[in-house]
């Protein structure tokens, strides 16, 4: 997975995705949870932005290994 092999060079990566338990599974430090498959930033803009903004949060927080995030 892109995402694990990016953080073990020391560069936080924050990964979007309806399926948290397979980035998990496969390592993902930092994961945000999607709200479906087929649209995982969402369908408005509003909801764009809540995901996002959590995503950035996140790389400024130290975390411990596999955390997965909701957005609120």
């Amino acid at each position: 997975m892109l995402a694990k092999e990016i953080e073990r060079t020391g560069i936080p990566v924050a990964y979007v995705t309806a399926l948290p338990t397979i980035a998990t599974m496969i390592g993902a430090n930092r994961t945000v949870r999607a709200p479906a498959i087929t649209h995982p930033f969402g369908m408005d803009q509003a909801e764009r932005r809540r995901i996002v903004e959590r995503a950035l949060e996140l790389l400024e927080t130290e975390v411990e290994p596999l955390t997965v995030w909701e957005v609120a």
